[in-house]
């Protein structure tokens, strides 16, 4: 509940606004004169004051830049019987959030409460949100600071230092290859190579080749000696992507690499004698692939030596924020602008998503977001969310998921849509937009400012 302290000499009034604002929700304390008003202010915090201009002894300018020394971020709204631009100016040059003329309209005055307010929020959003970032636990890359994630650190950390093989588990976009670099950079091996190879992305004709290089002349299209992946990963790590793709035949060479710690080059008569740690990681169940008889079972307890599962984003949502923030950074950077957070309704959004691309579809969503975004915020408008997960809330759309939807978020976006349709019906004219949507020109203004609306 916002605490607004109303100042006015002139009792109507104070019990007018009193009354009015407290039917709002907000918490109303009123001072008759700004002496009373800067006492209050020396006791307590007030989230805005709408104190009157003209007042004897001390007057609204003055009082304002008493309450700026003492409570900076207090909003400052100034009621005056006339409007000049004279006055206008030296209020806003002194700090205050706005003013209005004395016959104003109700819904006006609410309006400007309202988006005061909203803005205040978002700075202490802001600013919680940073911190919160601040705090958050990285390793080796990997963010967040879920119970979740701190368990595989620390699994990270205990792995790194045996020469055991690991074997990732985890969903389609969890972070599997950062896992498996972290393992590698906080080992023994961290300054020898980290070699990647995706088993699903290559066929199977050149995948062998990839692994374990040929000699000259050993195939067509074999114009010289080729050395392979594990040759080339020596005294390093070999990481193998979708360990599942890997074709049967490739299965049982691998296996003889994992126990002999030899192998041999295609058309090679030599064996190659190697000292590598092999990661691996898939997205399926090796268990139900054994069973199916498409993976060796041999194979599989070779590599399964210690397994490593990464939870998906739904079930450690709340690194979404952290990760998100990264995200905004990283790709603002990268675009060359100044984005510097996220709206409470979007991040609202975010936490309601499944992400059923996990941390790479919210990596995406975000550098989309911030290609698009034209202020320094990014807004719900901008999150592409995909309407396959069931989860996304388009405008327009009025179909109710069965999880539930944001009234609030909901009924801005449609407002915004409104404000948009009918400014471009009316030529961008704002007079016309108003006349529209019935509503004064005033009011449209503060709404455009209030939803950002260029």
């Amino acid at each position: 509940m916002a605490k607004i302290l109303v100042v006015d000499d002139d009792k109507g009034m104070r019990e007018f606004l009193e009354i009015m604002l407290a039917r709002e929700g907000y918490q109303v304390i009123c001072a008759a004169d700004a002496a009373k008003a800067l006492n209050r202010c020396r006791k307590e915090q007030f989230d805005l004051i709408l104190t009157d201009l003209k007042m004897p002894k001390i007057d609204g300018i003055d009082l304002l830049k008493e309450v700026k020394d003492i409570s900076p971020e207090t909003l400052v709204i100034l009621i005056t019987a006339f409007a000049s631009g004279e006055t206008a100016l030296q209020a806003m040059k002194e700090g205050a959030y706005d003013y209005i003329e004395k016959n104003f309209d109700v819904e006006d005055l609410k309006s400007i409460i309202r988006t005061a307010l909203d803005k205040k929020g978002l700075k202490k959003n802001e600013a919680l949100f940073i911190k919160e970032v601040e705090e958050a636990v990285s390793f080796s890359g990997m963010i967040g600071k879920s119970k979740e994630m701190l368990k595989v650190y620390a699994i990270v950390k205990k792995v790194s230092q045996t020469p055991a093989n690991v074997l990732i588990l985890g969903e389609s976009g969890t972070g599997k290859e950062l896992v498996a670099k972290a393992i590698h950079e906080n080992s023994s091996r961290a300054q020898k190579p980290f070699v990647v190879i995706n088993c699903g992305g290559i066929p199977e004709n050149l995948l062998e080749s990839e692994l374990f290089g040929h000699m000259k002349g050993s195939f067509t299209g074999a114009y010289a000696d080729k050395r392979g992946l594990f040759e080339i990963a020596k005294g390093g790590t070999v990481f193998l992507d979708e360990i599942a793709e890997l074709p049967p035949s490739l299965q049982v060479k691998l296996l003889r690499v994992v126990q002999e710690k030899t192998y041999r080059r295609i058309g090679g008569e030599e064996d190659i004698k190697i000292d590598v740690r092999i990661i691996s990681a898939t997205n399926k169940s090796l268990a139900e692939k054994v069973k199916e008889g498409t993976f060796r079972e041999d194979l599989y307890y070779r590599l399964n030596v210690i397994p490593i599962h990464l939870p998906p984003l739904r079930e450690r949502r709340e690194d979404i924020p952290i990760l998100t923030r990264y995200f905004i950074d990283k790709y603002s950077r990268e675009f060359g602008k100044e984005i510097k957070n996220i709206s409470v309704y979007a991040i609202e959004l975010l936490m309601r998503y499944p992400f059923p691309g996990n941390i790479r579809e919210l990596e995406n969503i975000i550098e989309r977001s911030v290609a698009l975004e034209t202020s320094n915020i990014i807004l719900p408008e901008n999150l592409v969310l995909s309407e396959n997960a069931g989860k996304a809330v388009s405008v327009g759309n009025f179909d109710i998921p069965e999880e539930g939807i944001d009234l609030n978020d909901a009924m801005a976006r449609t407002e915004r849509r409104m404000i948009e349709m009918a400014l471009q019906r009316s030529g961008g004219s704002k007079t016309k937009a108003a006349e529209l949507l019935h509503v004064s020109l005033d009011s449209l203004r503060y709404r455009i400012e209030k939803l950002n609306i260029d």
